[in-house]
């Protein structure tokens, strides 16, 4: 008989919240990898910050670029939801463009695409948000960035964790500088798998995001 397979922090984690149904100890899984903030942080207030990024007051047309909707929870390192975490979420448009005055990128904004969203997890720590996947773009003329969307979240008795999520698969994130930057074996915790498109030609994938206490 082989020996399975080392468990990631990720299917930890179902195992912890299966464990936790039926009154089991929770196994202990490591907090999501911190990545840096980036320059691209909105700093002006918006008229709307709402889980749909695609679509922006008053104007009829969606964001441009394929649509997505990335669903999961917020955790503690034993695998508990943490209730009411604020979710800021920030990326560039289909273009690889931010809204924001410090972008120098010459690639066009998008009108229709609100660029930035502020959750509040459910009581099972859960969040939702639906966006488009984000352009990739030029740094200094020596490497790209890959498609990445910023996560920042808060909760009262928790350090506050910044991160970036990737698209898995992307031929860009084995030579993104940002992303060799955490270790290989906890690379796979910062990447979003997408399933197939339903209907209406939107994909979803699953991103749980872990804090340590205080």
């Amino acid at each position: 008989m082989t020996n399975s397979p080392v468990m990631s922090r990720r299917k930890a984690l179902q195992v912890a919240a299966a464990g936790l149904a039926f009154g089991v100890a929770a196994p202990l899984a490591a907090s999501t990898p911190a990545q840096i903030e980036g320059p691209f942080f909105p700093k002006r207030p918006q008229p709307e910050k709402d889980a749909d990024m695609t679509r922006f007051a008053g104007h009829a047309h969606r964001a441009k670029g394929d649509v997505v909707d990335i669903r999961g929870q917020v955790l503690d390192e034993t695998g508990l939801p943490i209730a009411g975490a604020l979710v800021d979420v920030w990326q560039a448009n289909a273009q690889g463009r931010y809204s924001h005055e410090a972008d120098t990128n010459p690639k066009p904004l998008d009108a229709g695409f609100q660029g930035w969203a502020q959750l509040l997890t459910d009581a099972e720590g859960r969040y939702q948000v639906r966006t488009i996947v984000p352009g990739a773009y030029p740094v200094d003329g020596t490497w790209t960035r890959p498609p990445h969307i910023h996560f920042k979240v808060a909760s009262r008795g928790y350090r506050e964790l910044v991160t970036q999520m990737y698209f898995d698969g992307n031929a860009l994130n084995a030579l993104d500088k940002l992303l060799l930057e955490v270790p290989a074996a906890e690379r796979g915790e910062l990447m979003l798998a997408l399933g197939t498109a339903d209907a209406q030609g939107v994909r979803a994938g699953r991103f749980d995001l872990v804090m340590k206490r205080v």
